[in-house]
């Protein structure tokens, strides 16, 4: 696999009152700061609550699951929802933050009732 075919991808949508940060592609050392600065991009904007669509990853390294519990210190209990593909998933429950994050399996069940993301 080419260096550009695993490029993380990053875009922030709006539901009424939730950022939804859908990520694709890879998330490791080398990507995980432009994650981080996905969730500080979506933080800035205060919403009451953040989505962060993880279901189109393939891989999801120690240095993601530090970007999630940095984006968790900053938020309010249940407002951090996070989408998890197995893949992602995974190293989640490996590490026991499975007890500690709100994850499902697809956008619609993360996102507050009756919402549905903007795609801009």
């Amino acid at each position: 696999m080419s260096a550009e075919s695993r490029a993380l991808q990053i875009r922030l949508d709006w539901a009424e009152s939730a950022a939804v940060l859908t990520v694709v592609g890879e998330v490791d050392a080398v990507s995980a700061p432009q994650l981080q600065s996905g969730v500080e991009d979506a933080l800035q904007r205060s919403p009451a609550v953040l989505v962060v669509d993880l279901s189109g990853v393939s891989f999801f390294g120690s240095a993601g699951l530090s970007v999630l519990l940095l984006a968790l210190d900053q938020l309010t209990k249940g407002s951090l929802r996070v989408v998890a593909s197995p893949q992602v998933r995974r190293p989640i429950e490996v590490t026991g933050l499975d007890g500690m994050l709100a994850v499902f399996d697809t956008l619609p069940a993360a996102l507050p009732s009756g919402e549905s993301p903007s795609l801009a």
